[in-house]
């Protein structure tokens, strides 16, 4: 007779693999070292609910209480509220063992196994983080602003926690400029946080995404946000602190950012506002001042890979794409590094004239911010140079 477990287990309208990454980590104790530790034991999620206790508790940092909770384990009518969430919301859970798994998140200590995702990542995006205070001042803002949308032109996805203040703005920035953008939440995505931030986290999904390690209906409990800065971090090249006092949780990601291997950068203030005193402790702590856009991309250039994934180009009819095609290819000489569908497309546009991104945006078809995106991937694989005023020639 099959037991409801069994039916559970058993449900064609649920991913198979899924619903045992989701079970596997709602169970008390089992954090991302412990699951990753279990992985490796048993090779699955589903062959971890296969194995007797005895074979669980021998794994290091399980111990018998978690082997008990992984035997016993009955609530798969949570998975599937959970699961029927994330479908009403049009979410997707990402794994580990996904392709579309963040690369630089992957190399993170503590990496999550699961993220919660609404909107699209891209193996291609060039995430840099931009963080600061809640309580932003004028001044703030208007450099936030500033630096978020001139990133989000240069192609960069401007990454933040949708928090109340310089997050907010960052994202609000990137938007405005037509730019990606990410966002990192320390709750469920059905539990938009702070509430006012909602059309926020609507724009967010349609022009980049939001992503969370909680699954849904998880409160934006205190413990989470410090939590999930290292995500913020992780995810990208570079951090970014606009303003933060002396115990800002900004200077968590900034520490976090430092111990991950990625580039830290602060943007001085007015030397008497106790919200520049963060930013100028990092500073003295060997952060590099930047006073624009350039001054980041310049030092994260040289970490972006030359070669990146592209989706496959869209069906095109007539010799139009191939006459581009060739005409890219002959510029690449064949002693470059290979180029994808879409950076062919735009590099067919470009000549040893000036030509203006926001032509190049036009003239291809694509969005914004994938042209802005493969423009950067031009210029580092040697085709293209960046002229003032968002101006693009052929490399002499």
């Amino acid at each position: 007779m099959e037991t409801e477990k069994d039916a559970y287990l058993n449900n064609p309208m649920i991913d198979e693999n899924v619903k045992y990454w989701m079970a596997l980590k709602s169970i008390e104790g089992v954090g991302n070292a412990l699951f990753e530790a279990l992985l490796d034991r048993f090779g699955s999620p589903a062959a971890v609910f296969d194995a007797d206790r005895r074979a669980l508790a021998a794994v290091a940092g399980c111990g018998a209480k978690i082997a008990d909770a992984i035997v016993s384990f009955r609530d798969e009518d949570g998975i599937l509220r959970r699961l029927e969430a994330l479908e009403r919301m049009g979410a997707s859970v990402i794994t580990i063992a996904d392709e579309a798994y963040p690369s630089l998140l992957r190399n993170i200590f503590d990496r999550p196994v699961l993220l919660y995702v609404k909107g699209q990542l891209k193996k291609d995006d060039i995430p840099v983080a931009i963080v600061g205070s809640r309580h932003a001042s004028p001044y703030g803002r208007y450099a936030t602003d500033k630096i978020s949308r001139a990133l989000a032109l240069k192609g960069v996805a401007v990454t933040s926690g949708m928090a109340r203040g310089i997050d907010a703005c960052a994202h609000r920035g990137a938007l405005a400029a037509r730019g990606r953008t990410l966002a990192v939440l320390g709750s469920g995505l059905d539990v938009v946080y702070p509430p006012e931030n909602e059309k926020l986290f609507s724009e967010i999904t349609e022009q980049g995404a939001v992503l969370t390690e909680y699954p849904p209906h998880t409160q934006p409990l205190p413990h989470h946000f410090p939590s999930r800065n290292r995500i913020i971090s992780g995810l990208s090249y570079g951090v970014v602190v606009v303003e933060a006092g002396e115990k800002s949780g900004s200077l968590i990601t900034a520490r976090l950012a430092m111990e991950q291997g990625r580039e830290v950068f602060a943007i001085p203030g007015p030397i008497d506002a106790a919200s520049s005193r963060g930013a100028h402790h990092l500073i003295r702590q060997g952060a590099k001042l930047i006073e624009n856009a350039d001054d980041i991309v310049e030092e994260i250039l040289p970490q972006v890979p030359l070669t990146a994934s592209a989706p496959p180009a869209d069906a095109e009819a007539g010799g139009e794409k191939q006459s581009k095609d060739a005409s890219a290819e002959l510029r690449s000489g064949g002693n470059q590094a290979p180029l994808a569908e879409r950076e062919k497309t735009v590099l067919a546009l470009v000549s040893h004239d000036k030509i203006h991104a926001d032509d190049l945006i036009a003239g291809s078809g694509m969005p914004a911010a994938d042209v802005l995106s493969v423009l950067i991937h031009l210029e580092l694989k040697g085709f293209v140079v960046q002229h003032p005023g968002k101006y693009f020639s052929l490399t002499k």
